[in-house]
């Protein structure tokens, strides 16, 4: 039975065999028929689909890296792409050419870059940006699964409308509507985004108009092709119609460039950035590291090769070149050029003579500065302009090569226009830290000319004052526009900005020519103040004239073409010495709460900021007690009113650096091993105080901001039509005096200060927030206590104690902050508890306000 049971089943067995065998063969004959079937329909298709010829014949063609075809009648653009094109990497960039402030555009300012790649997905073409973030060593098994969850980004997708079958000498060709590409927000979002502020009545450029919108001009290349669009939106309705430079808020046009760069040549090695010198880098991460910090930063650099490579000094194959626009004044364009030739000098550090060449753009010259083959310097004069000068550049991701620069120079610079704080409710006092943290961020953005044309007013009023001549006057306007320069060109070869190198000199030696040789500051991407005497004193160089000790050392690790590991060490060895301080944007104290080094700041001078301080507000009291003499008979009040808004500025921009010495952490970039040093190290206590003492006299002392009764009548903007728009006129010092007071006791009081002075107890710090605090108390209230406070004190002492009420509760503060804010405000309730019937009646009115303040809090 058994036996029956096996030869039956392997009877079975051999039919079920049989079976699936004819079934996978009848499966396969269906597949292949179907294969065949699709082969034939994508070939009907593809027949059916005209040829590029047929399809361009009457169009006009724009050869390049990308062919571009235009109806001369209707204005459509098509683009050609090649087969050996596809799935090739390639650079995409956008920059503005023209557009207004309100639109979140200006002229020339450079918006971003990638790395795409075109691929084919049946019949259309993908735009397809890559991920450029990460790193795998090939030889790690783990490379194999490398795109692991990182996703390319599909960022435009286009249809092929006519194709050409390559023949043995050509490939296959794709053409597809470029205006589905370019016409819209795809590659770059044009219009801008609401930031965190916008309401209903903020400015708004409305919809993309698909009627208005159009190519303006198509430039192509063999290695890249720039395409020119302007945008046009539309606002039926607009709440808010901008300043005079939007000529009507229902329409607003910005043109964009479009640029597609064939990936660069190899043969240009990286280098890998250190967080002991600044250059604009493109992050990188290892994911195949086991390190506990993986990065693989790549710093931005030019491509410099030498001729002779063997030479210790040699010129380069190919220098960096920039040419000035003939847009240029021409009687700038000497100072220009000799100061962008300047750099030549750091560069020898690193192997290299004549690394930067210098030309002029001819007046017929068949290109103009959009044209990415050429780093112009270029100058425009906006009517509402965002910077002085700007020095942006464009680099390949992949390796940080730099491809493209341009600088953008504004006239405003060299004018007495003031950009800013013409009103007197503004005390020139910077946004918080929050607000600076939710603006759109942009490394390149710099607003080192805003800082430098608010100094160089002050340099010229001193100098005003104290008689000088027109030649030393137009050396001033020389220093500064060389300055400028310096600085930009230093953004366009790489490097980020150095808030820390002003600690070079002390406050006296660094008004010494003879010791500072034209370098008063270690490097020339710092945003020093304008370096003006005291009264008494030899006027020093008011800015760098060459480039500093940072940036000579910055260069040559930039650029030094032998930079083995050996060598790269020893280098970067230097960054404890004197002279290359380092600290970028990053790490300054510009705003109450930013930052935790005192020494990296904007618009601060010497190694003493404090003693430095001290003396330019000095200045700044005579230049204002003599400013009727100066001006009081001119055909208009506003020289005298910008006079007084450029002095007090500067007593502010002092009045904020002084701050900054409390509940400060002096931070070294040093390596473990580098020194015996440790990267954190308080502020001393006697610093912190001496800091404090200068508070006290200079910003809330009871005439600390005393101006005469002649000169704040006559205070008097100058009128312009309906310009005050139903405004009052009169010149609120009071309230431009608190503003300044207020924004060092936004510091002082910032709950990320107060920790700090806690936490750093841990690690020497021995001036507590407590006994801050209780000192804040004797510089605001001390002077008063026994007399009659002014109006100023009153509405300082007010204000002040409505902030520490405010904040004593607050969850922002830590729990040792909190307590000592109540033992201050218990301070004061003894302070006031004092008997005040000599006092007059408003004095007394205010001494019972604070009280009454006190029982709300106890209420």
């Amino acid at each position: 039975m058994a036996s029956c049971q096996s030869i039956w089943g392997k009877i079975m067995m051999n039919r079920n065999r049989r079976g699936l065998d004819i079934g996978l063969l009848l499966l396969t004959s269906a597949l292949s028929t179907f294969s065949v079937a699709q082969a034939q329909d994508d070939k009907k298709k593809d027949e059916g689909t005209p040829t590029i010829e047929k399809k361009v014949k009457d169009l006009t063609a724009t050869e390049g890296l990308f062919d571009f075809y235009t109806d001369p009648k209707t204005g459509d653009v098509f683009m050609e792409i090649s087969e050996d094109q596809l799935d090739q990497e390639f650079i995409a960039f956008s920059y503005t050419e023209n557009g207004v402030l309100e639109a979140g555009h200006f002229k020339g300012a450079y918006r971003d870059q990638r790395v795409m790649s075109v691929n084919r997905h049946y019949g259309k073409l993908e735009f397809v940006e890559q991920s450029t973030a990460y790193y795998f060593d090939e030889t790690n098994a783990i490379s194999k699964a490398a795109d692991a969850n990182i996703s390319p980004s599909i960022v435009a997708a286009a249809d092929i409308i006519a194709i050409t079958e390559g023949t043995d000498d050509a490939t296959d060709r794709f053409l597809i509507s470029a205006n589905g590409l370019f016409l819209n927000e795809k590659l770059h979002k044009v219009s801008p985004t609401a930031g965190p502020f916008s309401g209903p009545f903020s400015f708004s450029v409305g919809g993309l108009s698909s009627e208005k919108t159009k190519f303006a001009d198509i430039r192509a290349y063999p290695e890249n092709v720039d395409v020119i669009v302007d945008y046009v939106f539309d606002n039926g309705s607009p709440t808010n119609y901008g300043s005079d430079a939007v000529t009507d808020a229902r329409s607003v046009t910005v043109k964009m460039q479009h640029s597609f760069l064939a990936m660069p040549d190899e043969g240009f090695t990286p280098r890998l950035d250190d967080y002991r010198i600044g250059y604009f880098l493109d992050q990188v991460t290892d994911l195949t590291s086991a390190d506990p910090a993986p990065y693989r930063d790549l710093i931005h650099r030019w491509r410099l090769e030498k001729k002779d490579p063997d030479a210790a000094l040699s010129d380069p194959v190919k220098p960096i070149t920039y040419w000035i626009e003939n847009t240029t004044p021409v009687e700038y364009r000497d100072t220009i050029r000799d100061a962008v030739l300047t750099w030549n000098q750091a560069f020898e550090k690193a192997g290299f003579t004549n690394a930067i060449e210098v030309k002029v753009q001819p007046d017929d010259a068949d290109w103009d500065a959009g044209d990415i083959r050429y780093n112009v310097l270029r100058w425009t004069s906006s009517p509402q302009p965002p910077f002085g000068g700007y020095g942006p550049s464009f680099t390949n991701p992949r390796t940080g090569e730099i491809l493209g620069a341009d600088i953008m120079l504004e006239y405003v610079f060299i004018t007495n226009r003031m950009t800013y704080a013409d009103v007197f409710d503004t005390a020139m006092i910077p946004a918080s830290s929050d607000e600076l943290e939710a603006l759109p961020q942009d490394d390149h953005l710099c607003s080192v000319t805003h800082d430098l044309q608010v100094g160089n007013l002050f340099a010229q009023a001193t100098a005003e004052a104290m008689g000088a001549s027109d030649e030393e006057m137009e050396e001033l306007v020389r220093q500064g526009l060389y300055y400028l320069l310096l600085h930009e060109v230093g953004h366009t070869l790489g490097l980020n900005h150095n808030m820390k190198a002003s600690i070079l000199y002390g406050p006296k030696e660094v008004h010494d020519k003879t010791l500072t040789q034209g370098v008063p500051v270690g490097s020339v991407m710092d945003y020093p103040a304008v370096n003006v005497a005291p009264v008494g004193m030899t006027q020093g160089d008011y800015y760098m004239l060459r480039p500093g000790p940072y940036d000579d050392w910055a260069i040559e690790f930039g650029y030094r073409p032998d930079l083995d590991d050996e060598a790269r060490a020893a280098l970067l060895a230097k960054s404890s010495e004197r002279g290359y301080a380092f600290g970028n944007d990053a790490d300054d104290m510009r705003a109450p709460g930013r930052g935790i080094d005192p020494r990296v700041m904007i618009n601060d001078m010497s190694s003493d900021p404090v003693a430095y301080g001290i003396d330019r507000i000095k200045l700044a009291n005579t230049i204002i007690d003599g400013l009727l003499d100066k001006y009081g008979d001119e055909d208009s009040w506003q020289k005298l009113v910008r006079g007084y808004l450029v002095a007090s500025g500067q007593q502010a921009t002092m009045a904020q650096i002084m701050s900054r010495q409390i509940g400060g952490i002096y931070v070294e970039r040093i390596a473990p091993g580098q020194t015996d040093a440790a990267p954190f190290t308080p502020v001393p206590a006697e610093t912190q105080k001496d800091a404090m003492k200068a508070l006290g006299t200079y910003v809330f002392s009871p005439n600390a901001f005393a101006v005469s009764e002649e000169l704040a009548a006559r205070l008097q903007n100058q009128r312009r039509g309906f310009g005050f728009g139903g405004g009052t006129e009169d010149p609120k010092l009071h309230g431009r005096v608190l503003n300044i007071q207020m924004g060092v006791i936004d510091h002082l009081l910032n709950p990320r200060v107060l920790q700090r002075m806690t936490d750093s107890a841990v690690y020497g710090g021995d001036y507590s927030a407590s006994e801050m605090l209780l000192d804040l108390n004797t510089v605001i209230y001390g002077a008063d206590l026994g007399g009659e406070p002014n109006t100023f004190r009153r509405g300082l002492q007010t204000a002040y104690l409505e902030r520490l009420i405010y904040s004593v509760d607050s969850p922002v503060y830590d729990p040792v902050a909190r307590a000592a804010i109540l033992g201050a405000i218990e301070d004061l309730r003894h302070r006031l508890a004092g008997i005040d019937f000599h006092l007059s009646a408003e004095a007394r009115a205010h001494r019972k306000q604070l009280k009454r303040m006190l029982k709300w809090l106890d209420a």
